[in-house]
């Protein structure tokens, strides 16, 4: 069953984000995990990280990438990639209040 997609997201405490020609490679400090991102992986990051707020992010890459993937493959695939991160110590989902 895919990840849901949660409201809300925070950058974890002590991470590195490093880019490298469109890539990047994060790092977290705590528990010594790297992790690396294509180009639409690096710009998901860096609009989750910029933004908190996942619908922001949604509507932002549906207007970069619309032409190339319709909404509900880019939630999914979205959840996927914030579920990787959560489980990696990047990124952290607040509770809902």
């Amino acid at each position: 069953m895919p990840e849901a997609l949660p409201a809300r997201v925070a950058v974890a405490p002590n991470v590195l984000f490093q880019e490298l020609e469109g890539e990047s490679v994060l790092f977290n400090m705590q528990n010594d995990h790297y992790f690396g991102l294509d180009d639409v992986g690096t710009e998901a990051w860096r609009l989750l990280a910029a933004h908190g707020e996942v619908e922001p992010v949604v509507a932002q890459m549906l207007a970069d990438y619309g032409h190339d993937v319709d909404e509900a493959t880019l939630r999914r695939d979205l959840a996927d990639l914030i579920g990787q991160l959560v489980k990696a110590g990047l990124l952290n989902v607040p509770p809902v209040e």
